[in-house]
């Protein structure tokens, strides 16, 4: 009886039509998802279950380590995390690194391609404390320099931002940092194209004398969608000039010894602890040799000596055809010939 049945199934199998696929399949949905495969079990990678969630402080390294990613965003976004961390953090809490492993992070991001990046790295100087800040300014102050002399125009426009930053947060450790008078002011005047003519020696022969000088400013780049690069750079020149010819004005600066101490204290604050971080630097100890570019200028006086000798001549000539430009460029080049009449005024010309 089986073998019969089983005969018959056989019979009907092959006279049975089959149906051809002709044609293409209907097309799948965009969100199909192949659930044929079967596993025993479900791998994923970089997932951690535990409960306790990573530190303020390893989060706040975490994104110090970015700084230096490829993406400009990634960059732009750790930025953005250390600057609220900086800014919110408790008062008499620290930061969680030091300024001495922080700026070492933070200073190429001055010469960075990335204009939302170098917009908040400002962000993130301006939050710093600036007490922390002194006693490195003279690190700072080379990558400044770098991008204040960049081919990029707006690198230099950043550039010249975070100067004047630092002129406000230490103006007196910027101008007498190793370099800082000296190196900072030829920096800024191959920007304005400050220089004094320097007429070449008379032909020989007996010909007619060559004192052509070249006036034409070399061009460094284009000077941005704004224009304002020459006047951000000359009211940098003057903040940073007044930084270091012109007295502080504060009132208890300019009152004498013998009126703030009576007569057995008249000299107390000769011999008391020194403001500064260190003191001594400027005697160069146990550092390489100096040149004159690259000494401390602690003192107005020789700060003032320095710019008669050198600068006063360009500037002045600078000052006077700036002047003659008029409009913004003139107002912001009359306010630097302002700073250097008020910072040389009374000092005596063989300084």
């Amino acid at each position: 009886m089986g073998s019969s049945s089983k005969k018959k199934s056989d019979k009907k199998k092959d006279f049975k039509k089959p149906k051809l696929k002709v044609g293409k399949a209907r097309p799948k949905p965009t969100n199909f998802t192949d659930t044929s495969f079967k596993s025993k079990s479900i791998v994923l990678a970089h997932q951690s279950l535990t409960t306790t969630a990573p530190t303020q402080s390893s989060q706040f390294f975490h994104h110090l380590s970015l700084l230096s990613s490829k993406s400009s965003s990634q960059r732009r976004d750790s930025l953005a995390y250390l600057t609220t961390a900086i800014a919110f953090r408790p008062v008499n809490r620290p930061l969680p690194p030091p300024i001495s492993v922080l700026l070492p992070k933070l200073n190429p991001l001055i010469l960075d391609g990335s204009n939302g990046v170098r917009s908040q790295l400002l962000l993130l100087l301006r939050a710093l404390p600036s007490k922390d800040i002194e006693p490195h300014i003279g690190q700072l102050l080379l990558y400044i320099r770098a991008g204040l002399t960049h081919l990029a125009a707006d690198i230099r426009s950043s550039a010249t931002e975070i100067l004047l930053w630092a002129l406000e947060t230490c103006p007196d450790e910027l101008v007498s940092c190793a370099g800082g008078w000296i190196k900072t002011l030829k920096c800024i005047l191959t920007v304005l194209h400050w220089h004094e003519p320097t007429p070449k020696p008379a032909a020989s022969g007996g010909g007619p004398s060559s004192n052509w000088t070249s006036t034409q400013a070399v061009n460094l780049g284009n000077a941005g969608a704004k224009g304002n690069l020459l006047v951000k750079t000359l009211n940098a020149l003057a903040a940073f000039l007044h930084a270091g010819l012109v007295t502080p004005s504060d009132e208890h600066e300019n009152i004498p010894f013998q009126s703030k101490w009576p007569f057995p204290l008249r000299y107390v604050e000769c011999h008391m602890l020194p403001k500064r971080s260190n003191a001594f630097a400027h005697l160069n100890l146990f550092g390489p040799p100096r040149d004159v570019e690259g000494e401390m200028y602690i003192e107005q006086e020789e700060r003032q000596r320095i710019f008669h000798k050198i600068f006063q001549g360009a500037v002045n000539l600078g000052v006077e055809a700036g002047k003659r430009e008029g409009g913004e460029v003139g107002r912001a080049t009359a306010g630097v010939g302002k700073v250097v009449e008020e910072g040389m005024e009374g000092v005596e010309p063989d300084i």
